[in-house]
């Protein structure tokens, strides 16, 4: 227990805590993007479960991790269509559409990896060559802040650039506030003659987009390979993220960091006390409800999040 205490140690697991935090960030932008545009995305999970399988399974075959990172974007955005098609144009219920196409891309990556692979469910092990390349400096090896910062899978970087540049886009640009303006108010941004239906579907897929990144960081970024069920609620993770950063960028990265730490002092936690590591591996979920328990309510939520909308209805 005391190896934890010391700087060394203090550093890895927040080098570690960046690692884990990658898909929950880029999981939770796309969908609090989806999200201040009104469409209810609990569907990230399913999103990132089909990334992840795809970035693999093509890497896989291709030996090229870019094609797999290509593969990751394309497949999250076909169920961001597929959310928009039911939630926007046919108007059915979000959150039904969002949990539907969880199940479904369990069901999918099951059968495809078996089919394809037939490796009990999993992609074959990646070569070094076929994984997304590691930043090239720093070089961790020489302590200190290059322990933190170096030595992280590209997609790490992206994940912290984008974070600010989202609450720029959506904040100062004229794009980000017509999306804004649609989830707070859909009619009056059709009567100033923009679409209403095509900024949502846009958010949708720069959201799927997200999730793309995050799915194949974990399977050709931080991993070598895909996995069932890999995912492991990391989508549902980055929802409560988005609820507790009150939908804004900045606190949705600190409720992503709160939820990575959890899940890496659980990793070293395990093994050196006395308590089940059925417990200590439900440490990042613990968190999640006792922090959603102390939000006191859905406080800053776009006005029209979740309502259906059809012109002159």
């Amino acid at each position: 227990m005391h190896d934890l205490l010391t700087l060394d140690a203090g550093i890895a697991l927040a080098a570690a805590s960046l690692r884990l935090a990658t898909p929950l960030v880029l999981a939770a932008l796309g969908g609090l993007l989806a999200e201040r545009a009104g469409i209810v995305d609990l569907g990230l999970e399913g999103k990132m479960l089909i990334a992840t399988f795809a970035a693999a399974a093509v890497a896989a075959v291709t030996g090229d991790p870019w094609l797999g990172l290509l593969a990751a974007i394309l497949a999250a955005q076909l169920w961001a269509l597929a959310h928009g098609l039911a939630s926007i144009t046919v108007g059915g219920n979000q959150v039904v559409s969002g949990i539907a196409l969880n199940i479904l891309a369990v069901g999918v990556t099951g059968t495809l990896s078996v089919a394809w692979f037939d490796l009990g469910g999993r992609t074959p092990t990646l070569a070094r060559d076929a994984r997304l390349p590691v930043a090239p400096w720093p070089d961790p090896d020489a302590g200190g802040l290059a322990a933190l910062i170096g030595g992280h899978s590209l997609l790490v970087y992206v994940a912290l650039a984008a974070v600010p540049l989202i609450a720029w886009g959506l904040g100062r640009t004229r794009p980000g506030l017509r999306l804004r303006a649609v989830g707070e108010n859909p009619d009056a941004v059709d009567a100033a003659g923009v679409s209403v239906v095509r900024v949502r579907y846009l958010a949708l897929l720069l959201g799927g987009a997200m999730c793309g990144l995050a799915g194949a960081h974990l399977s050709i970024g931080q991993g070598a390979g895909f996995l069932r069920l890999m995912t492991a609620g990391s989508g549902y993770l980055a929802v409560a993220a988005v609820i507790f950063g009150r939908w804004k960028p900045g606190l949705t990265l600190v409720g992503c960091l709160v939820f990575a730490v959890a899940d890496a002092l659980q990793l070293r936690l395990q093994g050196t006390i006395p308590v089940p590591a059925p417990l200590i591996q439900a440490l990042p979920y613990l968190v999640t409800v006792m922090v959603l328990a102390g939000l006191g309510g859905r406080i800053g939520q776009p006005s029209a999040l979740g309502q259906a909308w059809r012109r002159g209805g």
